[in-house]
């Protein structure tokens, strides 16, 4: 069977995504996909650089302002939603492009990662397409193992409201070096899920989710990562920071907060929304607290440029190398998406 197209355009916060993605979309009929964590919520629009309907230009979008900010997301869903995207896109011709800067959205999209869950509720990966698939049926967890699941869960959320974020990190770091590289300390939920892994089944989670990469992409894909040199790149993130600031960021963050949503929920954690909301409830520092979110998004860039530099199979598009001409990288990408057969 043939495998349907695919586009994937990424690269770090700030790279400059947004305008590229809609000219490529209109050269190849293509429909935008949001691989964004935090642009699917509702009334969060300054601190997510949010694309406007004026910057769509009339090419659809997927996955934007789609939940409310209690309204829980993540990878799983992110999958469902993106799949019944492109069985939308694909029936009417076009083709799915997939642009945002969150490396495990697009890749559990890219290689069709099974979400179902095992007893620890941390995802299983099916066999890739070069193995054979001689998996053994799943054991039947008794009660008295869910209870001691939901024990160690407990115990692990607890400890991490005594001591701290860190201190829960720092546990990690003792039973999955590479998990604690990958996952960052205040993603709570994620750290407890890797520790709980690893005291259930022996093995690390940073190793399990290294097999998942050597899955076969059901699609005829371009992975496309933009970049720019890091002063450039560091540079319009800390002007995108002040734009923000100049057009409403500490508003648009205390109407949230008055409308009870609180630092707790996942999208308040947000880079942009978790340093206002200190400053609320602190010492109203917003100056400093506007320092905290450059330093805090230059280091997501980083992250997100070591995630990309792990994966197989991209092509890399440098703003510096083509002298920041769009046109001409815009060229080069559809060249190379006709070479590949994705499009005419």
């Amino acid at each position: 069977m043939q495998k349907k197209p695919l586009v994937i355009l990424t690269g770090p916060t700030a790279v400059g995504k947004t305008a590229l993605s809609i000219g490529l979309a209109k050269a190849i009929h293509g429909e935008i996909i949001s691989a964004d964590s935090m642009q699917v919520y509702r009334k969060m629009n300054i601190g997510t650089a949010k694309i406007t309907p004026e910057e769509m230009q009339g090419v659809p979008h997927f996955l934007v302002d789609v939940l409310d900010p209690d309204e829980a997301f993540d990878v799983a869903l992110f999958q469902k939603m993106a799949k019944e995207a492109m069985e939308d896109i694909y029936s009417r011709g076009k083709i799915p492009i997939i642009v945002g800067g969150t490396g495990f959205y697009i890749q559990a999209v890219l290689y069709d990662i099974d979400f179902s869950e095992n007893a620890s509720g941390v995802q299983n990966g099916k066999k890739n397409d070069c193995e054979n698939n001689n998996d053994k049926d799943a054991e039947i967890v008794t009660v008295e193992e869910k209870n001691k699941q939901h024990t160690l869960r407990e115990e692990l959320a607890e400890y991490e409201k005594m001591y701290g974020a860190q201190a829960l990190h720092k546990k990690l770091e003792e039973v999955d070096e590479e998990a604690a590289k990958q996952i960052h300390p205040n993603n709570v939920k994620r750290v407890i899920r890797a520790i709980e892994y690893f005291h259930e089944t022996g093995k690390k989670i940073s190793e399990h989710n290294a097999e998942q990469k050597e899955k076969v992409s059901p699609y005829n894909y371009a992975y496309f990562v933009l970049n720019d040199d890091r002063q450039v790149l560091y540079d319009r993130i800390d002007k995108r920071v002040d734009l923000m600031f100049e057009q409403g960021l500490v508003e648009e963050v205390r109407s949230l907060y008055d409308q009870g949503y609180t630092k707790e929920l996942t999208s308040m954690q947000a880079i942009g929304y978790k340093e206002i909301v200190e400053a609320f409830e602190t010492d109203h520092d917003f100056e400093r607290a506007k320092e905290q979110i450059q330093l805090d998004t230059r280091h997501l860039a980083k992250r997100q440029l070591t995630w990309f530099r792990r994966e197989k199979c991209v092509d890399w598009m440098d703003y510096a190398i083509y002298g920041h001409d769009k046109k001409r990288m815009l060229e080069d990408m559809i060249g190379i998406l006709k070479e590949r057969n994705i499009i005419e």
